[in-house]
């Protein structure tokens, strides 16, 4: 199973230039059979952009996350304490096998879908 993810643009491109290896969540989805993230670039690129599996879920407290996490943050320590800025834990989702789609993809025509705040579960026919 996958899930489609709402992430703004700039973060999107570091993850599949390599620079960014996890993908930080507040809260994250309770299904265990989901396997990769269906990348949707936000604003203003609006689409889906590529794919990738999931490695590990760290769930930690936001210390021991950062010391874990920060050489392949893809964001800075200000950032990333910014946006938990409310959490005394976090999620971060590693990044595996990491696929940009040659042609961006549509989430309405393609997909069915429509943009999710967080993430949406999306079963594939493949």
């Amino acid at each position: 199973m996958k899930v489609v993810m709402s992430i703004k643009p700039q973060f999107a491109n570091k993850i599949f230039d390599g620079t960014k290896k996890f993908e930080f969540r507040k809260a994250i989805f309770k299904n265990q059979n989901v396997t990769s993230v269906l990348v949707y670039a936000c604003s203003p690129v609006q689409k889906v952009i590529g794919e990738f599996e999931i490695g590990e879920i760290f769930n930690f407290d936001l210390k021991t996350l950062w010391d874990k996490t920060k050489e392949y943050s893809g964001i800075t320590e200000d950032y990333f304490y910014e946006y938990f800025a409310d959490k005394e834990q976090g999620f971060a989702i590693q990044i595996k096998n990491k696929r940009r789609f040659k042609t961006p993809k549509n989430l309405k025509e393609d997909y069915n879908l429509t943009p999710p705040q967080s993430f949406a579960y999306f079963n594939s026919i493949e």
